[in-house]
């Protein structure tokens, strides 16, 4: 693999005058042995809004974080450009993920299959293996789709609200999740 290079801001979400860095694929991997995740968010480019989709998933990751960092390395790359993506991630609350711009210049996502050449945007999950001389190795991706005919069930397992919604009668059906679902929530809770 080659070692490509993002954009990070400070840990803390904040947009003041902390200085973004580069950071490399290499550099995301904390110890040896543990394997590296990368979420490709479908945002930046030709994406100018977050997917509703992608967003459910992370929301769902912001919460599991600390689970997951026992065994596992995990970051979530956009094509956004890094101030738009931290307003985003702190709109969701999402203060547990390491968010990474892979936006101009980079090939990342398109290498990776999550990005075409005109720059529309696909959900992705991507893992990665470092050797012990430092060698990176691409080691899985997955999409959502399994086929032309089934869209959006290749990574399903990634969340569990398709899995509490296929326990009901009805099944999911064609629900599709939204960044805000306003006033109808809380009056079906009413």
């Amino acid at each position: 693999m080659k070692d490509y290079a993002f954009l990070e801001g400070p840990p803390d979400l904040s947009l003041g005058d902390s200085p973004t860095r580069i950071v490399h694929l290499s550099e995301l991997f904390t110890g040896s042995g543990r394997p590296l995740l990368i979420y490709h968010l479908m945002y930046g480019k030709r994406q100018t809004q977050p997917c509703p989709m992608c967003t459910l998933w992370i929301d769902g990751y912001n919460g599991v974080a600390h689970h997951i960092a026992q065994r596992a390395d995990f970051a979530i790359v956009a094509a956004a450009d890094l101030p738009v993506l931290r307003a985003h991630a702190r709109e969701r609350g999402w203060y547990n993920l390491r968010l990474l711009s892979a936006g101009e210049g980079s090939t990342f996502k398109y290498d990776l299959g999550s990005e075409d050449s005109e720059g529309n945007q696909d959900s992705t999950i991507s893992v990665f293996t470092r050797d012990s001389d430092g060698t990176l190795r691409h080691f899985y991706t997955a999409h959502p789709q399994m086929d032309s005919n089934i869209q959006e069930r290749g990574i399903d397992l990634l969340t569990p609200v398709y899995n509490i919604l296929d326990l009901t009668p009805q099944g999911r059906g064609n629900w599709y999740a939204e960044l805000d679902y306003g006033p109808a929530v809380h009056k079906a809770r009413g």
